[in-house]
């Protein structure tokens, strides 16, 4: 398709556009999609121009526009998944092996497994072949109908290390149609060279702040706050400082147990506090307190063989504006369908399908800072959006990560989801030789005005 011709897109049986207040969505609204039935768009450049009932769009239509059935399927935003760790060296297949012996999280860290063993790959590893397994992720987001990602460093635990996975991220932005969200997740773990010395450690990880931020390298920095890992003084330090260069803020808490990390998530006022599986509802009542976004991880509970899911419904009913992602990474998560993780919060969380779907997409935008562009089908956003071969979208998360997009839509260029897998390049339509999503810049954080304010949606 030529960038400057329009598309349009007609005959879907359900349009799920997600139109709706500016701000993330809390309580009742998150379950509501703005649904047209017999809907499609037309876009042009990149960007949605028009979204309205089939007959509204092909009254439009005019001669040189590229037109495309939907034949009675369904049409989605594509997914923001807001929380990943794309880019690492080798894999974890031994942990898995020894998880299935049943050897916890723990137990695999303290036997040289874990998130050291990834480490000790990732330094091994050239930007190159870091850059390489990272399209291969891309590609595996695209075909689930993931078209924009949050992605962490934090495999390397040294400047040098951290550093080329940056910008390996920065790269597989210009490279891929995925659009990234980079952050500086430098705060991961204790390098084994710091082990008698992690103050040490910290220091280097705050110097190493100024240049991240400086050179765009990332949008945000994250800090792993749990028992043998980062405590609230390092958190304290690092974030604040992370603040001062005007890096937004994320918080890994209460991953394996009620640390008090939401709390301190609230008292730093972060824009996310991730994972929260332990998180009681005193900490709830924090992050709403405080207009801290939370997102939940339920593939990590599940691929851990654990039982102890984020108290999702209590945190809906205390009007916190949840977000899910699938937390991508080679040890506790690997996985990369959303549609998976939609199925996760109806079985396991007591989500409502709708209420999942928002959380996996326009309330995931709002976490990175996009909602402007990213998240729901409105005019003057990216024309990113998914074709599914079913005629109610609730067939996606009732069939457990069974369905696939039949066609993928980035900037409005068409992608078949399944032929994207074995594609040597990254060009799926013959006039089109490369993309150039890059590297996404959010809005200012959200504080607590952002979250109780009305705006008006996009047109």
């Amino acid at each position: 398709m030529n960038k400057s011709a329009r598309l349009a897109v007609f005959g879907a049986s359900q349009l799920v556009t997600l139109r709706g207040p500016a701000r993330p969505r809390v309580g009742g609204e998150l379950a509501d999609l703005s649904i047209i039935r017999g809907g499609g768009l037309i876009c042009r450049g990149g960007k949605i121009e028009f979204v309205g009932t089939s007959d509204q769009v092909l009254a439009r239509v005019t001669p040189g526009d590229e037109v495309v059935d939907a034949t009675s399927g369904v049409v989605l935003p594509g997914f923001v998944d807001a929380h990943t760790h794309p880019i690492f060296g080798g894999d974890r297949l031994d942990d898995f092996s020894l998880r299935s012996s049943g050897a916890t999280y723990q137990e695999i860290a303290a036997a040289g497994g874990g998130i050291r063993s990834t480490v000790a790959k990732t330094r091994a590893a050239s930007e190159e072949s870091l850059v390489k397994a990272g399209e291969r992720h891309a590609r595996l987001f695209l075909e689930n109908g993931t078209t924009t990602i949050e992605a962490k460093s934090g495999y390397g635990l040294d400047k040098e290390t951290e550093l080329r996975m940056l910008r390996a991220i920065r790269r597989l932005g210009e490279i891929t149609p995925i659009g990234f969200v980079p952050t500086y997740l430098g705060a991961h773990a204790f390098p084994p060279e710091h082990e008698a010395d992690p103050d040490g450690y910290v220091d280097q990880v705050e110097a190493m702040l100024p240049r991240v931020a400086n050179e765009r390298l990332a949008v945000a920095c994250d800090v792993f706050v749990e028992e043998d890992y980062f405590d609230a003084g390092q958190a304290r330090r690092l974030l604040g400082r992370a603040q001062e260069l005007g890096l937004a803020t994320r918080m890994h808490v209460d991953q394996f147990g009620d640390s008090g990390g939401a709390r301190l998530a609230a008292e730093l006022r972060v824009r996310t506090a991730d994972h929260l599986e332990h998180t009681g509802i005193g900490g709830i009542n924090a992050l709403a307190d405080a207009g801290v976004i939370p997102v939940l991880l339920p593939a990590s509970v599940y691929c851990l063989g654990l039982s102890k899911y984020p108290l999702a419904r209590e945190m809906v009913e205390r009007g916190l504006p949840l977000v899910v992602a699938t937390d991508f990474n080679p040890g506790s998560a690997p996985t990369l369908s959303m549609p998976f993780v939609l199925s996760l919060c109806a079985t396991q969380m007591r989500l409502k399908p709708e209420e999942a779907l928002t959380a996996a997409t326009f309330n995931a935008a709002c976490a990175l800072g996009i909602q402007r562009d990213k998240g729901s089908l409105e005019a003057g956003k990216s024309a990113d959006f998914t074709i599914w071969d079913c005629q109610d979208w609730r067939e996606i998360p009732y069939h457990v990560g069974s369905l696939r997009p039949s066609t993928v839509y980035v900037g409005g260029v068409a992608w078949a989801s399944s032929p994207c897998v074995s594609r040597p390049s990254w060009s799926c339509d013959s006039s089109v030789r490369s993309f150039r999503t890059g590297i996404l810049h959010p809005q200012p954080p959200p504080h607590r005005t952002n979250i109780d304010e009305e705006g008006a949606p996009e047109d």
